[in-house]
């Protein structure tokens, strides 16, 4: 339970329920604020006269003379047409601010006939990247999605080509985009499918033989260890112990040592709008209709520019419920959805690598249906790879749960979720080694995410694997300060089922880049080589040893020599290595999650700290049937329900990341 709700929740983004009825108006408040001081500004001088002229002259009759002029201030200031303001401020719809420009030019506004439209999926990745599509050989014609810098272009070849005209005809960009999602969606699928599978197939899960691996495990290392358990039980018993044992408390270690490392401060990013790249968002979405409202009122609050701002709602072709509710929601111009085709694995990574052709952004962000993140998060993802270098190649902001109140299962995940983002990775971070990537709120650079073959639709934790492949091709991960709350489970059945998926995708990464053994250590040198394997088996270790650790201390209680002089040296070692691992695994549990929540003004209750032992039986469960799943069932996505936590409150969203330090609340998880 929850001693303050609102203490608790300290830092969190707030969004009211109703905020969805509201979100298209978000950014054109956000626009119009400024455009109160741009209308006292004296227009642009970084554009010549006639160039402003002509881009204000097709909206004349259809826009306030005031805000014309402001959007024309803002467009300078922003570094972007002045159509792309009023389309992004609401004042003109996409359709309407083309038929408009159609008309300046002299050209007809028309669509492109759909079998016109490539088949081949890098064809039709540049009609969208370029906006247009060429039709036809000899004299081609030309298709265009124009706005901004491309207008200007277009008005140019018109002036030099008089037969230009008759050539050309223009479509608005959002219904461009939808065309070639309804004619290329399965071959997007497709070359989603195949992309990694055929650039570097020794890097994909799919090319695993799991049951292979595990019974070859089986002969070399299950045969001889049933031999040496028949002949000799108590060094049979030991050397299983010893060798997970001595995993486990390694990754114990690595975790401890993020407790002593305090990440400094970053600054307020203070950053050019001009010089803001266009940030594009993919948001994977299924099944996800309690979410949206909240997804798409924290989207819309992101302060960024929304000219720049290219963000795209995900969906399976078959989630009739989803995208019904996207529809009624009417989304503001910079979001629109990308309906992904039944093609391949149904996974999450195979629909991000499918709408990435839609994105159109330098970078590319990945956030969660139940994701809040706060307002400066794209800003201050800016300002990290610009302070880190062209070697930056991702950039992870930070998880928080701020369901904690709800159940002891969300207590428990919440405590682990502060020690994993609030401790152990910015020390990953600032020691160059390895990150396994959190599922969201990672930043891309787009190129970085072509050169690395992007996702891998065969992973079942995508994540961990594309931080391990960023790494392997040399790129560095950053993670910032700023937060992106989230939601747990509430109940057991939902966290053993996504725990089960993460720790199989874990063995699936670790499999995937242990083949080549010599080829790792080569890519990440010896000290990241052994932090992937402390990463990916650390958990495997953990909760397999427990088990086997507590039910000895139990029989040692039950036979009472628990604590009383061993007789044999086996026993010594037995006894050291299971009360040591137990000591060593709760008290190095409670202190990573207590110095994490610490770090946000938070601390845990008394059932937190006593729940581990049954927390850590839960993940040997997972652990178990993660085994099994490996096996039987390797691409098989078990997804995790959301909507069903409390996360309702007043309020607009903030930024704990540039507050000052705050004082520890009085209310605690328990």
């Amino acid at each position: 339970m929850v001693g303050d709700a609102g203490a608790a929740r300290k830092g969190r983004s707030h969004v009211s329920h109703d905020a969805g009825e509201d979100h298209r108006d978000l950014g054109r408040e956000r626009v119009r604020a400024q455009d109160d001081v741009a209308a006292a500004v004296p227009l642009p001088a970084s554009l010549p006269r006639t160039v402003l002229a002509s881009e204000l002259r097709p909206y004349r009759d259809h826009v306030d003379a005031d805000e014309l002029h402001a959007a024309a201030v803002r467009a300078g200031l922003v570094g972007v047409g002045v159509d792309e303001v009023l389309v992004a401020s609401g004042a003109l719809d996409d359709e309407t601010a083309t038929r408009l420009l159609a008309r300046d030019l002299g050209l007809p506004v028309g669509a492109p006939n759909l079998a016109n439209l490539p088949d081949d999926p890098a064809m039709a990745e540049a009609v969208l990247r370029t906006g247009t599509l060429v039709v036809g050989t000899g004299r081609p014609r030309f298709v265009m999605a124009a706005r901004g810098r491309i207008v200007r272009r277009l008005r140019r070849g018109l002036k030099r080509d008089a037969g230009l005209a008759s050539r050309v005809e223009l479509i608005s960009p959002a219904a461009l985009a939808r065309r070639v999602d309804a004619v290329c969606a399965p071959s997007f699928a497709a070359a989603a499918t195949a992309r990694l599978v055929l650039s570097d197939p020794l890097k994909s899960a799919s090319t695993l033989r799991p049951g292979r691996i595990v019974g070859l495990a089986a002969a070399a290392i299950g045969l001889p260890l049933a031999l040496l358990l028949a002949l000799a039980p108590e060094m049979g018993l030991l050397a299983v112990q010893a060798a997970l044992s001595l995993v486990f408390l390694a990754w114990i270690a690595l975790r401890l040592a993020g407790c002593l490392y305090v990440p400094p401060e970053e600054p307020v990013p203070a950053l050019d709008a001009r010089s803001l790249p266009v940030y594009s968002l993919l948001v994977p979405l299924y099944h996800e209709t309690a979410s949206l409202p909240l997804l798409v009122a924290a989207l819309s609050a992101l302060d960024y520019p929304p000219e720049k701002l290219d963000i795209k709602l995900v969906v399976e072709a078959d989630d009739h419920a989803t995208r019904a509710a996207i529809a009624a929601l009417e989304l503001p111009p910079h979001m629109a959805e990308v309906v992904i085709a039944p093609v391949g694995p149904r996974t999450k990574p195979k629909a991000l690598e499918a709408a990435l052709p839609f994105a159109r952004g330098s970078i590319v962000a990945i956030y969660d249906a139940e994701d809040l993140p706060e307002p400066d998060q794209l800003l201050r993802a800016v300002a990290a790879f610009h302070a880190g270098g062209s070697k930056v190649g991702c950039v992870q902001a930070r998880l928080c749960i701020d369901n904690g109140g709800d159940s002891w299962i969300s207590a428990q995940f919440a405590a682990e979720y502060a020690g994993q983002f609030d401790v152990l990775l910015p020390a990953l971070s600032a020691l160059g080694l390895p990150i396994p990537l959190g599922g969201t709120s990672n930043h891309f650079r787009r190129r970085v995410l072509d050169q690395v073959g992007g996702w891998d639709p065969y992973n079942v934790t995508e994540d961990a694997d594309l931080g391990i492949r960023l790494a392997r091709a040399g790129w560095q991960t950053r993670v910032i300060s700023s937060t992106t709350f989230e939601e747990a489970p509430v109940t057991r059945r939902a966290w053993i089922g996504q725990r089960t998926r993460w720790l199989k995708g874990w063995a699936q990464t670790l499999l995937v880049h242990g083949r080549r053994p010599r080829a790792l250590v080569r890519d990440l040198g010896p000290g990241g080589t052994l932090a992937l394997v402390l990463l990916t088996a650390g958990p495997y270790a953990a909760a397999l040893v427990h088990p086997l650790c507590l039910a000895l201390f139990i029989a040692d209680i039950v036979r009472g020599v628990a604590g009383l002089p061993c007789t044999h040296m086996a026993e010594v070692v037995t006894s050291a290595l299971t009360y040591t691992t137990l000591i060593a695994g709760y008290a190095g549990a409670a202190a990573t999650m207590t110095v994490g929540l610490g770090r946000r003004g938070m601390r845990p209750g008394w059932r937190t700290i006593v729940g581990i032992p049954f927390y850590w039986l839960l993940l040997s469960v997972a652990a178990w049937r993660a085994v099994i799943e490996l096996i039987r069932r390797p691409y098989h996505w078990q997804k995790t329900e959301h909507g069903a936590a409390h996360r309702g409150g007043g309020g607009g969203l903030r930024s704990s990341a540039s507050a000052p330090p705050q004082p520890r609340p009085e209310g605690v998880w328990s």
